[in-house]
């Protein structure tokens, strides 16, 4: 488990990187029932997407998302010819996140919340750095037609 300042130095970064906390959830997440509902409903689409990819079991926003693969399984899902996911390792933590990383902005014009530096500093990501890059690149998704959300 991490200590307690390396979470509020990735939590801080994110502040810093943007001037100050996001406010309200994002669009096409928001529900009745609250964060929790949000949340739950986030990694749970998370989980479906990522079903069946090889060494990714996404069971919540932090230790499942150390070694770079649930994010690049992720993207892959929606960006198959991106990248090779079968050529990716586990223990090429620096390698994976950057490929996330940079198929996140170039390809669904996801701001870059997470730095590579601070994934691969932490043993186990901030769960709270993770759900927000995660909600954001959500959003970017759907504002490109790429996940299709109900009428209200």
């Amino acid at each position: 488990r991490p200590r307690a300042s390396a979470r509020v130095q990735g939590r801080s970064a994110i502040l810093e990187k943007f001037g100050g906390a996001a406010t309200g959830l994002a669009p096409h997440l928001r529900r009745a029932g609250g964060t929790a509902t949000v949340k739950a409903m986030l990694l749970e689409w998370c989980r479906a997407r990522t079903r069946g990819y090889q060494h990714v079991d996404v069971q919540n926003f932090s230790g499942s998302w150390g070694s770079g693969l649930a994010f690049c399984a992720l993207l892959h899902s929606f960006f198959p010819d991106a990248f090779d996911y079968g050529s990716l390792e586990p223990g090429a933590r620096r390698h994976n996140f950057a490929l996330a990383f940079t198929t996140a902005e170039e390809r669904a014009g996801c701001a870059p919340l997470l730095e590579v530096e601070d994934m691969v500093r932490l043993p186990v990501p901030d769960a709270k750095c993770v759900y927000t890059y995660l909600q954001e690149l959500y959003r970017c998704l759907v504002a490109k037609g790429l996940v299709k959300t109900k009428k209200r």
